[in-house]
């Protein structure tokens, strides 16, 4: 389908970007290269800056200081309407006045391509996003998924360098997101477009996106691969922010940290205070029946194939554990345990109050 086509996936560079609203940084100094062909989503908290980058590169808004490039060029004071992006909006912002294929079309309408060949192009898109026959139906006769497919359509439509979305599934139930997130994926693949994909959803993020890049307070706290993200977060935000992570009090003596009665290997470097926390993962922890424990079984969640089990040290520390349901069946509130990490490097940090 000639329509389905993109002119060459681009590469997009934000360079020293800086934007400020009154008193508030909504942007610090965000450095980041998006590959050509790459999905890569824009992760973070409310307020951290993600959407403000994305209407940086669209052009909605203007940076007080730094650059937005698109294959090596400044694209910077470029007005959005010549940017070559497509963007879609969590909010679908469809007309209600027009049907599902004039929709998909209102942009080449606008770039005066001809009647008929700009409702055949908006009928393939449709048909690309699985709505073939729902061409003549208006905005309030389509479910959210099915108008969130169609903005996709028409954000397709001028055959973007860069496609750009923005929280695109937050507005719709569970089963339908999961559903239109494997779609996005294999369309971004299909199509090699260039994707930036800013949620506040880790799940969604890690997920879909070829490297997740997460923002804090304006800045970038790391950019990887999500195995990477996952298995080695660059900063404590990162690794409390992405995943289930808890904080078990420690000391650094050597080298190498004390806690739960063991010494382990740090990952990354020590903090300068010789009392830390040590960050892990409830799938790293491990928990045991003991008469003789002096931690305690406070609560246990059933995951699935798992069991979280919430455990209180003699301290008052709470930390969580994902165990097989077989090893978490004699593990009822209250019972007595032993909780010990596995002999491998784990992340420190700066002990919190």
């Amino acid at each position: 389908m000639t329509v389905t086509t993109v002119q060459k996936a681009a590469t997009v560079e934000f360079r020293a970007l800086r934007r400020e609203f009154g008193p508030t940084v909504a942007l610090d100094g965000l450095d980041l290269t998006v590959r050509p062909g790459e999905l890569l989503a824009l992760l973070g908290p409310s307020g951290c800056g993600k959407t403000t980058a994305l209407r940086l590169l669209a052009g909605f808004e203007h940076p007080d200081s730094g650059a937005v490039l698109v294959d090596g060029e400044d694209v910077t004071r470029i007005p959005a309407h010549r940017r070559d992006a497509g963007m879609v909006f969590q909010s679908y912002s469809l007309f209600p006045h027009l049907d599902a294929v004039d929709n998909v079309a209102f942009g080449l309408r606008m770039r005066k391509v001809r009647t008929a060949e700009r409702r055949a192009r908006a009928a393939e898109l449709l048909e690309l996003v699985g709505l073939a026959d729902k061409g003549g139906r208006f905005p309030h006769q389509l479910s959210g998924g099915q108008q969130q497919r169609v903005a996709l359509a028409r954000a397709l439509a001028l055959r973007p360098r860069v496609l750009l979305l923005d929280e695109p599934l937050s507005a719709l139930d569970a089963k339908v997101r999961l559903s239109l997130r494997e779609e996005i994926r294999r369309l971004q693949r299909e199509l090699g477009i260039t994707t930036l994909f800013v949620t506040h959803d880790q799940e969604e993020a890690l997920s879909m996106a070829d490297r997740v890049a997460v923002m804090h307070a304006g800045r970038l706290e790391q950019c990887a691969e999500p195995a990477e993200l996952y298995g080695r977060p660059a900063t404590p935000f990162v690794a409390e922010f992405v995943g289930t992570m808890s904080r078990i009090p420690g000391r650094t003596a050597g080298g190498e940290v004390e806690v739960l009665g063991q010494r382990l290997p740090v990952d990354g470097p020590l903090p300068a205070a010789a009392e830390v926390d040590v960050l892990v993962r409830p799938e790293a922890v491990r928990v045991r029946a003991d008469a003789d424990g002096d931690a305690l079984v406070a609560a246990t969640s059933f995951l699935g194939a798992a069991v979280r089990v919430t455990v209180r040290l003699a301290d008052g520390t709470e930390v969580k554990a994902d165990l097989p349901a077989h090893e978490a069946a004699g593990l009822a509130a209250g019972s007595p345990v032993t909780v010990t990490l596995p002999p491998r490097p784990v992340l420190v940090a700066d002990r919190t109050s």
